[in-house]
């Protein structure tokens, strides 16, 4: 018997009764069930996440936030209600709560009173971080608590972009209000400095003057001192000449007296000599010729009273002049004392004057040149700070809110999320497919071994009909892919030769362990399963394994069945495919190779198992 025979006489066996055939085409299918219905289901998660049921509860309270009331509660919410990301409600906390705990909402987010004010905090003297309030229930699903972790870091993250573009658009706008008053200082500087110029030239003229002045005082006070020495002789003088007057003027009256006094007396005594003369004897002719000869002397005394009392008038005339002069001469000689001491002053306030003005010259250079620096810093300090309109400074906040971009470069990408796990779970399909197909296929034909002496044909016999079947249960499941649930492959061909080649491979390794090891093989096929559904790496990266599960996954062919299907599906690196394929086809010869020894076993030597039925049939 050949092998196309011994293949055909099985395949008639599987489908010799109605149950049967059912039953295998049952078990055709659940490869295709199993992958496609799972990868169906898991197609794109991500994006029907807008069905997921949200609770959003906004206690804000609102706080002044760079001088303006806001609410970032109210904001945010807004936003992520636009966003549709998620199936957001509004509640309270007490309806959020009740809600997660009787399954309405699959997690929540509260944003507490405190919330913008805790963001207003960072200009405070007291600022804390806002918080936000993740509300979960593993009870309900534990990767929706995981989506929720995300949700909140991502509303984390809007909420910081938005308070740092605010904040540094205040700042930037600050800077260029900062650039402009310097500017202006600048300005006011650059007046101040020809200012003070002109202030350190009139500083320097005022010294000058005072100098001068300084030099014309010295010389009015050394001649004020000189006439006031000189005015003090003329007063002294002048004080001598009036004592002198006053007694001349004294005598003067006295004489003008005695001379008034003897003038007024001749009429008496010109009596008095005619009378005596009349005692005497005289006659009148007699007495008139006496008095007649003594009336030259009373014109004369009279003649000389004039004189004297014009002399005597004279004389107080001259002293009245001299007291005054004398007067005059003192006040002169106070006078002058009194301008020397104010030429003296004079003198001492315009060398003060000079002292002070040569002083402010200097004062005033230095603050010329303080000026000059001020205007200079202010004019360097301005130049630094750049110049930028409204709409570049907006541009500038929002790139220092977010300051890095993370832009995707992908040398291989998958379609979706259910595209990024078909590999895997086609892979996995792939050996429940064969292992469902040794529940009803025999691995070896009893009477083959009892009628041949050809191990390498049963062997070959043996494999052939599961690898054919799991071929077509292949095909069926790249037709699911590619037809049903749209995935894209970069090399189809390719991806459906490598599945063909991991069903076959699968056989094989199934094949020796049911040669080998019977009913137990079988559930070791099962197990072998279930280590490298977890080796496998087809979900999170093989890296993560514990030690030992990470050594099987360098060993067991899963794994590069994994790899294998995603540089094809993806348009990865083909060195890697050849490696892959290499370790497959490996493990395919030495599973055949096993299964051949125990075939040979088997035609040459009965054991107990042999003879005795399996417990799986």
């Amino acid at each position: 018997m050949k092998v196309p025979q011994m293949i055909l006489a099985e395949l008639r066996r599987l489908t010799s009764t109605r149950m049967s055939l059912i039953a295998l085409i049952a078990l055709m299918a659940v490869p295709i069930l199993y992958g496609g219905l799972y990868l169906w289901a898991n197609r794109d998660p991500y994006g029907q996440l807008d069905q997921v049921p949200v609770a959003l509860v906004v206690a804000d309270t609102g706080a002044q936030l760079n001088g303006t009331d806001r609410n970032l509660g109210d904001e945010v919410a807004q936003e992520l209600i636009e966003d549709g990301s998620f199936d957001w409600h509004l509640t309270t906390a007490e309806e959020a709560t009740a809600g997660l705990d009787d399954g309405t909402y699959d997690f929540g987010v509260e944003l507490p009173a405190d919330f913008t004010a805790s963001i207003a905090s960072i200009t405070s003297a007291d600022p804390h971080t806002a918080d936000l309030v993740l509300l979960t229930s593993d009870a309900n699903n534990y990767l929706a608590s995981t989506i929720g972790t995300q949700a909140v870091e991502k509303i984390k993250t809007t909420v910081t972009e938005k308070v740092v573009a605010e904040a540094g658009l205040t700042m930037l706008d600050a800077l260029d209000t900062i650039r402009v008053q310097l500017t202006d200082a600048a300005a006011g500087a650059g007046q101040l400095v020809d200012g003070l110029a002109q202030a350190g030239d009139g500083a320097t003229q005022l010294a000058d003057g005072a100098t001068r002045l300084t030099d014309g005082a010295t010389q009015l006070a050394d001649g004020t001192a000189q006439l006031r020495d000189g005015a003090a002789q003329l007063s002294a003088g002048a004080a001598q000449v009036a004592d002198g007057t006053a007694q001349l003027a004294g005598v003067a009256d006295r004489v003008g007296a005695a001379a008034s006094t003897a003038t007024a007396a001749l009429p008496q005594a010109r009596t008095d000599i005619a009378t005596k003369l009349a005692a005497a004897g005289l006659d009148q002719t007699q007495i008139d010729e006496v008095l007649t000869a003594l009336d030259p002397v009373g014109e004369r005394i009279t003649a000389i009273d004039q004189r004297v009392q014009g002399a005597v008038a004279q004389i107080d005339r001259l002293n009245d002049g001299a007291q005054q002069v004398s007067g005059g001469a003192a006040t002169l000689a106070a006078g002058t004392a009194t301008a020397a001491d104010g030429a003296a002053q004079l003198r001492d306030g315009s060398a003060q004057l000079r002292d002070g003005a040569t002083t402010l010259d200097d004062g005033i250079t230095q603050l010329e040149d303080g000026a000059t620096q001020l205007r200079d810093g202010l004019s360097s300090g301005a130049a630094q700070l750049p110049s930028y309109d409204a709409a570049t400074r907006r541009q500038q906040a929002d790139t220092l809110a977010t300051p890095v971009d993370v832009e995707r470069s992908s040398l291989t990408q998958a379609q979706n999320y259910g595209a990024g796990l078909a590999p895997f779970f086609a892979a996995l399909a792939g050996w429940i497919g064969i292992y469902a197909l040794f529940l009803i296929v025999k691995p070896v034909s009893k009477r083959a071994v009892t009628a041949l002496h050809s191990p390498i044909r049963i062997t070959l016999a043996g494999w052939a009909t599961p690898a054919l079947l799991g071929g077509v249960q292949m095909v069926g499941l790249f037709g699911v892919l590619a037809l049903a649930l749209g995935f894209s492959f970069a090399h189809p061909l390719a991806t459906l030769g490598i599945l063909l080649l991991a069903s076959a491979t699968y056989a094989a390794i199934v094949l020796a362990l049911n040669v080998w090891l019977g009913s137990v093989g079988q559930f070791l096929g099962l197990v072998l399963m279930v280590l490298q559904l977890v080796t496998a790496g087809g979900t999170f990266p093989w890296q993560t394994l514990p030690a030992p599960l990470a050594a099987l996954h360098h060993v067991l062919p899963m794994g590069y069945v994994v790899d294998a299907m995603r540089q094809v599906m993806y348009g990865g690196s083909a060195d890697r495919v050849w490696l892959d394929l290499t370790v497959l086809v490996a493990w395919l010869v030495g599973a055949g190779v096993l299964a051949a020894i125990g075939v040979t076993r088997m035609t040459h030597f009965r054991t107990l198992r042999d003879l005795q039925p399996s417990v799986i049939g």
